[in-house]
């Protein structure tokens, strides 16, 4: 067996070709390694401008020659380890190949396909360099060739998607990422371990040795080992008295954590993955053993107030324990240095509770206000691990934080701009669904009502419902303008924060008219409630004077930034616009007013940012009818196909007057769940609190009783009592509206299921979640579930649905035709979940993929 340390390109240059075995698992990487290889990547590319020789390892490939390999020709390797990595990397070279090719020129496309991804001259059989499993080859061959299908609703072309949407979404930002050096991170700077089989090795026992099931020494452990071996006469002493108490104040995780956030006091680029060796050269300044034992104290004490920052229960001062709750519900693990700078600061006398917690306030007000104008994920995390190294000196630190969040383009939003965005900016699809939930808890503690309520039991309500009824739609049609449609309006408005309102789980509002809605919102204990029961009418007027009222009330309860003299117009999120277009996969369209929506702009500027900058797909978005813009021109200057021309070839259908099919539309919620900024997560995940699920039933009931005709509450009631016939159980959801779901259970297997029945009318058909779930993580699974499905009268799922969370409404169920197709489906997929999870398993197989996974943080 042969080991060497290489690259990515020295790997792919020549004429080889890497064959995913059959046996192996189908590619199986999601959004949050791909988030994650991609930060690592910009932050390599960073760092390389300034030192060539940085590297990330990104682990092992082990390869073995294949069986196949003639005397002379192409070079083929079975890839027995790392297929993800090798797959996912190639794909990102595909994406970069066409980003580069339609900015800078089509030499971009030759040279990335015949250095890495293709042996030009090859047969078609060896063409690839890269031989996927069998099941991924035709949409990893159409990635890589950019025909029609690049970019479908499998593993493969979500990657696709989304490495295309991140160098899209780049071009658009104030500082863009270096294309070029980024490529050369990807082909130079990361650094891999090649593991060669030689012809005789046995290649299943290397891979049982690569991955043994031993538990593996931690960066912790590793460092505390550097540390005792240098110490002598005090390393008992040290132990006992040092060490072993702060093993037992944090566990091997949070010990992990305290010393990469040791490391950031002063390198705001110091990794999660590189802690041991960063602190070990940082150790080798100290010399005796008094340093050392020194060094190992401050740990001690550092890790007493990391404690206290982890669990804010245990602060002494009030004011400080609500700063620490509230930063810590965020979610935000960035602002973690800053904040044990701060409590190291007060812990030595340098700074009083009121300072730090002045500090962390201001935190807290550049976190919710970037939120507010949707711009929450905008360099965060360089931003905030960069504060403890700008402020760390500064005497008054509460002032220093302020100001430095406050500099440069840190999206610190004004009162203007909050003001401003709230109006039309989609609060409900920016951020964390906790964040947001967070947001208007906090808005409400901010009235001090004497009334107690409990926060866990409330969740986000849209006033004027998502899915508006003929009552709401006259409730909006005296403010329509002669050129204003109700889709374009409902739109703008339903998620921005003044729709949005708090309420109880056993809420029966749904998408009942405002009238019934004011008389549940008056006797409600939420201050912010009886406010808007108190209003007669609820349209886009209604909704902007509560944005107004919110705004001031936002400006009261958290500080806004040191302004300069003349305030920077704050721009649409042209980021948001650009990644969400490249998203889209084929056989799929969108709208002007669709995007509009999702990044809180108006239709026009977005079709004139279209038109002006590249962007990936660009020609997949269409007028609110359908219809290709009569202005429509491609970016590419040598590109003159007609666009419905590509469109259907990609699988878009028209009618003979040249709209798109509307079953195939993304709306602005689909653009958001493509981009991974769901709605709130699905009720029923977590297990329901014992003794509510007899109260949930009955409002679950209720709520249909309320909501839906009689033959359609009887026919949700039949496909309940048959789903229980079959085996399965039935829970519900904990939101406002009284979801119900058809689950499928295993011991040790966990829980599977196909649907969620909302009382307004809807079943949610669960194909972003099910892609995650075996078996149906096969996407021929999902797909057969969608064919099924489309049997149902006037039901027609698209394949780009596959991706989403599509709904069949009850009156497609309440015949007894559309009854037995439904209940047909239900027990076809209740079969497949059986028979998978009753198939014995195969000892002698072997998952050559167990370990393989991304690049640590």
């Amino acid at each position: 067996m042969k080991a060497t340390e290489t690259t990515l390109k020295e790997l792919l240059e020549g004429t080889k070709q890497y064959q995913v075995p059959l046996y192996q698992r189908t590619y199986s990487w999601t959004k949050d390694q791909h988030e994650r290889l991609w930060r690592d990547l910009v932050l390599l590319a960073e760092d390389r401008q300034v030192n060539r020789d940085a590297t990330h390892f990104l682990g092992s490939v082990v390869l073995a020659p294949s069986p196949s390999n003639g005397p002379t020709g192409v070079h083929r390797y079975l890839v027995v380890d790392g297929q993800q990595r090798l797959t996912t990397l190639s794909i990102l070279l595909a994406a970069l190949r066409d980003h580069r090719a339609a900015t800078e020129g089509s030499q971009h496309r030759d040279r990335i396909n015949e250095q890495y991804l293709e042996n030009k001259w090859e047969e078609e059989s060896a063409r690839l360099k890269l031989s996927p499993t069998q099941a991924d080859r035709d949409s990893y061959r159409a990635c890589i060739r950019q025909t029609s299908s690049a970019g479908s609703s499998d593993g493969i072309g979500e990657a696709y998607r989304y490495f295309t949407g991140r160098l899209s979404a780049s071009a658009n930002e104030d500082t863009p990422v270096d294309v070029q050096a980024l490529e050369e991170a990807v082909l130079l700077g990361l650094a891999l371990v090649s593991v060669t089989a030689q012809k005789d090795d046995n290649v299943h026992r290397i891979f049982e040795s690569l991955n043994n099931t031993g538990l593996q020494l931690t960066q912790g452990d590793l460092l505390r080992n550097h540390l005792f071996m240098r110490l002598d006469s005090k390393a008992e002493e040290a132990y006992t008295d040092l060490w072993l108490p702060l093993q037992k104040t944090l566990a091997p995780k949070q010990l992990e954590l305290l010393f990469w956030l040791d490391l950031v006091q002063d390198n705001p680029k110091a990794r999660q993955s590189t802690i041991y060796s960063a602190q070990v050269q940082r150790l080798e300044m100290f010399r005796d053993e008094h340093e050392l034992v020194e060094e190992i104290a401050r740990f001690r004490r550092l890790g007493g107030l990391l404690a206290v920052i982890l669990n804010p229960e245990r602060e002494q001062d009030a004011y400080v324990r609500t700063r620490l709750t509230r930063l810590k519900a965020w979610g935000t693990s960035t602002v973690y240095p800053l904040l044990l700078h701060l409590m190291d600061r007060r812990d030595r006398g340098t700074s009083s509770s009121a300072e730090i917690g002045a500090a962390m306030l201001s935190v807290e007000s550049f976190l919710v206000r970037r939120l507010l104008i949707g711009r929450a994920t905008a360099n965060i995390n360089r931003t905030l691990l960069a504060t403890t190294s700008e402020v760390k000196d500064e005497e008054d630190v509460a002032a220093a934080v302020h100001r430095y969040l406050s500099t440069g383009r840190k999206y610190f939003a004004s009162d203007k701009e909050v003001a401003a965005s709230l109006e039309t900016v989609p609060f409900y699809l920016n951020g964390r669904s906790n964040q947001r939930k967070l947001v208007l808890q906090w808005i409400e503690e901010s009235y001090e009502s004497k009334e107690p309520v409990d926060p866990s039991q409330l969740t986000i309500e849209h006033v004027m419902p998502r899915t508006p009824t003929e009552a709401w739609r006259e409730e909006l049609a005296p403010e329509l303008g002669e050129e204003e449609s109700f889709e374009e309006v409902h739109q703008g408005l339903q998620h921005t924060l003044g729709n949005l309102t708090l309420t109880g789980y056993n809420s029966t509002l749904s998408n009942s008219p405002f009238a019934t809605k004011r008389t549940h919102l008056a006797t409600s204990g939420l201050r912010m409630n009886q406010e808007i029961a108190a209003v007669e009418t609820w349209g886009r007027e209604a909704i902007r004077a509560r944005a107004r009222s919110l705004a001031a009330r936002i400006a009261a309860i958290w500080p806004e930034p040191e302004l300069s003299a003349q305030a920077e117009e704050l721009p649409p999120s042209w980021q948001k616009l650009a990644r969400a277009i490249a998203e889209i996969p084929p056989a799929a369209w969108t709208t002007y007013g669709d995007l509009a929506a999702l990044i809180g702009s108006h239709p026009v500027p977005v079709g004139a940012r279209i038109a002006k900058y590249p962007m990936t797909n660009g020609h997949r978005v269409l007028q609110a009818e359908g219809t290709i813009s009569p202005g429509f021109r491609w970016y590419e200057p040598d590109r003159t196909e007609d666009p419905q021309a590509v469109l259907e070839a990609e699988g878009v259908r028209f009618d003979s007057a040249g709209r798109a099919d509307r079953a195939q539309r993304l709306t602005a919620d689909d653009l958001a769940d493509l981009l991974g900024v769901t709605s709130e997560d699905l009720p029923g995940i977590v297990p329901v609190p014992e003794g509510q699920d007899g109260k949930l039933s009955a409002s679950f009931l209720e709520q249909l009783g309320e909501n839906a005709a009689p033959a359609e509450v009887d026919a949700v009631l039949h496909v309940i009592r048959v789903w229980e016939s079959l085996g399965g159980e039935v829970s519900y959801g904990t939101a406002a509206t009284t979801s119900c779901f058809l689950l499928s259970r295993a011991p040790a297997k966990g829980s599977i299921w196909p649907v969620a029945i909302y009382p307004d009318g809807s079943i949610e058909v669960v194909f972003q979640y099910l892609a995650t779930r075996p078996p149906f993580d096969d996407l021929q699974l999902r797909d057969g579930l969608r064919t099924r499905l489309n049997r149902l009268p006037s039901v027609d799922i698209a394949t780009s649905k596959l991706a989403l969370r599509p709904s069949v409404k009850f009156s497609s169920i309440a015949t007894p035709a559309g009854l037995d197709t439904f209940v047909d489906v239900l027990t076809w997929f209740y079969q497949q979940v059986e028979e998978f999870w009753s198939a014995p398993a195969d000892d002698d197989a072997l998952d050559f993929d167990l370990v393989d996974v991304g690049a640590e943080e």
